[in-house]
């Protein structure tokens, strides 16, 4: 997918003749060309690294077993998720500061979802504003990640920006009062590039610059300990939904009871998520826990997953599961959207093998 200025995107920048055919090709080609300081943010884990090892290999425990003899000539990847429909149950994830990856960073990313006909979710601490992905992908399904912050105003006049933007849900991510301890950002002394800015903090007089700069460890991390609300209960997804007529789905749900209480506070869906492994370590792997929180929603909500996802397959394992929809968040920052077209004509082909005709189970 290229974008309309600088270069173009990192999935198509290689001279090597050979072809990208899977996601984890776009994830060597970054590891050759990235820079240290990205690449280590982008790939790590919080601690040993164990739940973002096991987000991968818990799929590989799940087995499809097909039908056979059934007319599949004409199979149907479509969903929908919160009333909109998509071309295929596979949405872009939140992940911040994408311009460290390509110069167009998110507004090159919501382009390609809008190109492949899914959900782009822009994260609060990325490289490009809610303004800019507006007038950078058009019409395109978008979605705003939110932390809340200390300062409360600065948390409401985010949500109404994306109001105004035309962003369709608010993400809230429930499961960072702190950032883990990514041990690849402490050694790095991981900081912000200094041509690159926390581009939805340019309008507010706000420490939004803070990541560009380290003082002990990561400074990522030290910003969100500055920063971000540490004491944000139940309630505050109640007063969230005061304040904004949007969607309210809640990022980063992993147990049966949890998702009963987000059932109750009226919220419009749920992400099976533990943050890509990035947060608390030795946590299970979301595929573990979908089947659980399903059952307890009982279609109350929408029920969407992330954490793992590379192939068709693992998107057809996640919706027989009982997922809405899957969020992918890595394998766009290594290849920025040319990517989600590979999972489509990946899960059409798994759909097929196991002679079913739509993801609508």
């Amino acid at each position: 997918m290229s974008s309309s200025s600088s270069s173009p995107p990192l999935a198509n920048s290689s001279s090597s003749q050979v072809p990208m055919v899977c996601l984890s090709d776009f994830e060597t080609f970054a590891v050759r060309h990235l820079p240290k300081m990205a690449l280590d943010y982008y790939r790590s884990g919080a601690d040993e690294e164990i739940t973002l090892t096991e987000n991968r290999r818990a799929f590989n425990r799940y087995f499809v077993i097909p039908r056979i003899l059934r007319d599949v000539s004409k199979v149907d990847i479509s969903s929908s998720i919160l009333g909109r429909r998509i071309a295929f149950p596979v949405c872009i994830a939140p992940t911040a500061m994408q311009r460290m990856a390509h110069p167009d960073g998110e507004v090159a990313s919501a382009r390609g979802a809008k190109s492949a006909g899914v959900g782009f979710t822009l994260s609060t601490i990325a490289t490009s504003s809610i303004e800019e992905i507006a007038s950078g992908a058009g019409t395109s399904l978008r979605f705003f990640q939110l932390y809340i912050y200390k300062d409360r105003s600065v948390t409401v006049r985010l949500i109404r920006r994306a109001e105004a933007s035309g962003f369709s849900a608010v993400f809230l991510t429930v499961d960072t009062p702190f950032f883990g301890k990514r041990r690849a950002d402490s050694r790095n002394r991981f900081k912000l590039p200094p041509h690159l800015r926390m581009a939805n903090f340019d309008r507010i007089d706000f420490k939004g610059s803070g990541v560009n700069q380290s003082k002990t460890e990561s400074g990522l991390n030290e910003y969100a300990a500055s920063l971000f609300e540490t004491s944000i209960t139940w309630k505050d997804v109640e007063w969230l939904k005061t304040i904004t007529k949007l969607p309210v789905v809640l990022k980063g749900i992993l147990s049966r009871e949890d998702a009963l209480m987000a059932v109750e506070c009226g919220v419009a869906g749920v992400v099976v998520s533990n943050h890509g492994g990035r947060q608390l370590d030795s946590v299970p792997a979301t595929i573990d826990c979908l089947r659980d929180i399903v059952s307890a929603v009982d279609d109350r909500v929408e029920v969407y997953l992330d954490g793992g996802v590379r192939t068709g397959t693992d998107v057809l394992k996640a919706i027989a599961l009982g997922a809405k929809a899957v969020f992918v968040g890595r394998p766009v920052l290594y290849a920025l959207a040319y990517d989600v077209r590979l999972l489509s004509l990946s899960l059409s082909l798994s759909l097929s093998l196991s002679h079913s005709y739509s993801v609508c189970f």
